[in-house]
């Protein structure tokens, strides 16, 4: 499987109309890419634990998509739609992570896991 790791910070004052934008984008998406296994969305929580590393820059939100293999996420990747999410990403986010990472069941983690 394939997970679309997304960690970002929206720019400051943004408005309900590109919030709104974006999270219409983000529903478009969802609906139409049919390589889409799962799409998450959500915010960090407050009282994050204790072990979390200083010096790390705030991203308070997070989107993570999953995908079955590499293809799919090329395909997510390629759709037109992706390219409007895009857009309304980048217009509301002051700052971002974004991530693809290959992942399995930790039974297999030691294959996964070779360096």
């Amino acid at each position: 499987m394939i997970l679309h790791v997304v960690l970002y910070r929206p720019r400051p004052g943004l408005d309900e109309a590109a919030r709104h934008g974006f999270v219409e984008a983000l529903l478009a998406t969802r609906a139409a890419v049919p390589t889409i296994r799962s799409f998450w969305v959500g915010r960090r929580l407050p009282d994050g634990p204790a072990y979390r590393m200083t010096g790390f820059p705030e991203f308070p939100f997070a989107a993570v998509i999953a995908f079955d293999d590499r293809d799919g996420l090329l395909a997510y990747l390629q759709h037109p739609l992706h390219d409007a999410l895009s857009g309304h990403f980048n217009a509301s986010a002051e700052s971002a992570f974004i991530y693809d990472f290959e992942v399995t069941e930790v039974a297999d983690a030691g294959r996964s896991l070779e360096l």
